[in-house]
């Protein structure tokens, strides 16, 4: 039984020690050598006029991933439909609570405003 825990140990492990060496590693053998031009802003191959930092609308975010989540939401949607005439009638039930679920927070994201553009 402890074998099993071991196994899932030593992935937790490895988990978290290759994305740190990763990390850190490249910080100990890259070459730093900052001069004025590295430091420049750079964005599609020209120069930049003025300051380049500009803010956008928090909105804008919130919109672009209620529509990321909606889209992953019809990926996980688009197998069901496919075998919709095979599948027995506790798997249909299940994708109608899940498509009744993907409704509500539609309709809560309408609510609050973030289907908003302007």
């Amino acid at each position: 039984m402890l074998d099993n825990w071991l196994y899932i140990g030593l992935f937790i492990i490895a988990a978290i020690l290759i994305p740190a060496v990763a990390v850190i590693l490249p910080r100990w053998v890259a070459p730093r050598k900052p001069n004025a031009i590295k430091q420049e802003t750079y964005e599609c191959g020209m120069e930049t006029v003025g300051d380049a930092w500009v803010q956008f609308k928090v909105q804008y975010y919130i919109f672009a991933l209620v529509f990321l989540i909606f889209d992953i939401e019809t990926v996980f949607l688009f197998p069901w439909a496919v075998a919709y005439d095979k599948l027995p009638m506790f798997a249909v039930m299940e994708g109608v609570i899940f498509i009744a679920i993907l409704l509500a927070g539609l309709m809560y994201a309408w609510r609050k405003g973030a289907l908003e553009w302007a």
